[in-house]
């Protein structure tokens, strides 16, 4: 296991560098920079592609074999709340679901491997992949390169539930798919002491987010994960004016399709029914996330052996958070895994943490997943 004390403490830098300096989706261009930067100091071959922001690299002589290790580089529209001597120098942008962590984990591996390239029997393509908070990056990165020329693919999330260093993984439903919505319901609007003058849509879009509910406890055998959440509400702009418009978003999120889409239909059903018999039309935009996250078998076998070499592995329950490294599976094999971070302090929290040490795990996780399907000797 590779523990050099200066190495890690430098890298740490790094995180804290990033986490200082986040951006969102598709808006990650010092990110991308820097990420440049980091491997042209290093020597490290930069793939030329079509990505606004991301960075693909790879390091390795022979194409033998060619492995993917792919981390997330976007942060999320937080502020962060946590006082940290490098909190975020952003106003309303924080890092608050570790891609910090795993951008330097990617960085740090990238920084190992090099000093080995002459002895890796192979490839290893290094993916720091833009926009996964909305699920557009590795859409955009599989537009970008081919990435079929892979033989496998290897990926993590951090996991603050997690104990410091311990690494989790399970064979199928990992994780869910994701789909989210943007319901707009539209109706007339008037002042608030004359409804009758007008046609209120908020009385309708409390009515069909109220129905919205009933969906998962009547429609969705109780053997099924399953959830559908309003997360997002807004009509109006005071308070003697009824508003025209109703907006309200939400996501859903499952394990099987047929689940799914029957989930889809009824809500589908409940939103046009109730504002057709109210005399109010609807526009809503869907977005069709990933599927579930699911290991290749093999990957799964091999790799879950190997992790036990160099901490804790436990088998993961089913988590309805959703990842869009779902979207490579469906190309090349992949494993994903949970690494513990230590602090307890759920995902997309504003005091969300992550203990640096963990660095050492993940830093090693790439390393062995490259060590086993490589086949080389050990880092």
């Amino acid at each position: 296991m590779f523990q050099d004390k200066a190495f890690f403490q430098k890298l740490k830098e790094t995180r804290q560098h990033l986490h200082q300096h986040p951006e969102l989706s598709n808006q990650e261009w010092q990110t991308t920079a820097f990420i440049k930067q980091f491997l042209q100091e290093r020597q490290i071959k930069i793939l030329d592609t079509d990505l606004k922001t991301g960075v693909i690299a790879e390091i390795g002589l022979s194409d033998e074999k060619i492995i993917g290790l792919r981390a997330d580089i976007d942060a999320l529209p937080i502020d962060e709340l946590t006082e940290l001597p490098y909190a975020s120098l952003h106003s309303g942008v924080m890092h608050a679901c570790g891609h910090d962590f795993h951008t330097a984990s990617l960085l740090g591996t990238a920084a190992v491997l090099k000093q080995h390239e002459v002895n890796l029997p192979g490839k290893v393509r290094l993916i720091f992949q833009p926009a996964e908070e909305v699920f557009q990056g590795a859409k955009q990165v599989i537009q970008a390169t081919d990435i079929r020329q892979l033989d496998a693919l290897v990926g993590f999330h951090n996991a603050p539930d997690l104990p410091l260093g311990t690494i989790g993984a399970r064979l199928d439903r990992q994780m869910a798919s994701v789909d989210r919505f943007d319901i707009t319901i539209h109706g007339v609007g008037s002042h608030a002491a004359h409804p009758d003058q007008g046609n209120d849509p908020i009385v309708t879009g409390a009515q069909i987010i109220s129905n919205l509910q009933a969906i998962i406890t009547r429609h969705v055998s109780a053997s099924e994960q399953a959830v559908l959440s309003i997360t997002h509400v807004e009509a109006g702009q005071t308070w003697n004016v009824l508003p025209a418009d109703f907006r309200f978003e939400g996501t859903i999120r499952t394990f099987n399709e047929t689940v799914r889409q029957t989930i889809i239909k009824q809500l589908k059903q409940i939103v046009y029914g109730l504002a057709t018999s109210y005399g109010q039309t609807v526009t809503i935009d869907w977005v069709t996330g990933p599927g579930p996250v699911t290991n290749d078998a093999n990957l799964y076998a091999k790799l879950t052996t190997a992790i036990s070499e160099i901490s804790e592995f436990v088998t993961l329950e089913s988590n309805l958070g959703g990842e869009d490294f779902a979207f490579y599976q469906e190309y090349v094999p992949t494993f994903f895994a949970s690494i513990g971070t230590g602090k307890k302090i759920p995902l997309h929290h504003p005091a969300f943490l992550v203990d640096d040490d963990a660095l050492i795990y993940s830093v090693n996780y790439y390393l062995k997943a490259v060590e086993t399907l490589l086949e080389t000797l050990p880092f």
